[in-house]
């Protein structure tokens, strides 16, 4: 099998992994759940996995691992980027 394919597949397993895990847990406190986010974050989970096997030589194991907590990453990585207002003093005071 296709390496670069192996290792979609694989971060799509753990995306899905992560997903059944939170649907679940919506299941159960009865919240509605939003389809779109939940495809978006497993095609999301599929390329992150694509491209960790591509920059670690292709380790089943990251993929899957990095398909589980993609997502999470991407919005740590967002999060510690936010850009905030910053105010100057044109005086310089």
């Amino acid at each position: 099998m296709n390496d670069i394919l192996l290792a979609g597949i694989l971060g799509g397993v753990g995306g899905l992994t992560r997903g059944v895990v939170g649907l679940l847990k919506a299941l159960s406190l009865k919240r509605r759940i939003i389809w779109g986010y939940y495809i978006i974050t497993v095609l999301v989970a599929i390329i992150i996995g694509i491209f960790t096997g591509i920059i670690f030589n292709f380790d089943t194991r990251l993929s899957l691992l990095a398909g589980y907590a993609g997502t999470d990453i991407l919005e740590g990585i967002y999060k510690s980027f936010k850009v905030e207002k910053v105010y100057v003093n044109p005086k310089g005071k």
